[in-house]
């Protein structure tokens, strides 16, 4: 008798209790569907604020920029400069031998018993030295003799008749000119051929 009432009790709580989920699903459908509240939007305040922050953000960026740029401009002088002065060490550095050959040979040609020979064949083996150690550093003698006159490396200080070298091409060189890694640093000074003598002189009559 007990049990039974107890299943019914039980059945009857099961019962009552369907009818309550089931009316608590649609309250919380009603709370899902229901619309959201729009964010409130910053103030004007809030707003100028930002933009004030912002400004200054990118002035302090730009002062930034400045001052990098600056230290850059700085070191890339300072660095030149450092380049420059280490680039003539190296050609002084290779110059020394040929001052130290030169007060040799003139300490010779001040000797009573100087023999000349000797002293032409060291004087020469100087200047070879000079030649070589400015070679090395980029300097290309121009000594155009006999080569066509060419007005961007060549400076004509007059012009002759000469039979043997042709007309427009150079016929003396009276200084050579010197260029320095193909920059021009001094032209060389030039006679330059104005043909055979024959050729001058018709050219005169006409």
């Amino acid at each position: 008798m007990n049990e039974s009432a107890s299943k019914t009790d039980t059945e009857d709580t099961e019962v009552t209790a369907q009818p309550a989920a089931e009316a608590a699903a649609p309250k919380a459908s009603a709370t899902e569907s229901a619309p959201e509240t729009p964010a409130a939007e910053p103030t004007v305040e809030a707003q100028l604020e930002a933009a004030r922050a912002e400004i200054a953000a990118a002035k302090d960026a730009q002062l930034r920029a400045l001052a990098d740029l600056e230290n850059f401009r700085r070191r890339t002088v300072r660095e030149k400069e450092e380049l420059r002065a280490f680039a003539a060490a190296r050609i002084v550095e290779e110059l020394m031998p040929v001052l130290d050959n030169l007060g040799l040979a003139l300490t010779a040609a001040k000797a009573p018993n100087a023999e000349l020979s000797a002293l032409v064949q060291g004087v020469e083996m100087v200047g070879q030295q000079f030649r070589t150690a400015l070679v090395s550093h980029g300097l290309k003698e121009v000594n155009p003799a006999g080569e066509t006159f060419d007005p961007n490396l060549h400076e004509a200080v007059s012009q002759l008749a000469s039979d043997d070298v042709e007309e427009g091409k150079v016929l003396q060189v009276v200084r050579v000119g010197y260029t320095l890694n193909g920059r021009l640093l001094r032209p060389a000074t030039v006679v330059v051929s104005g043909g055979s003598a024959d050729k001058a002189a018709d050219e005169a009559k006409a």
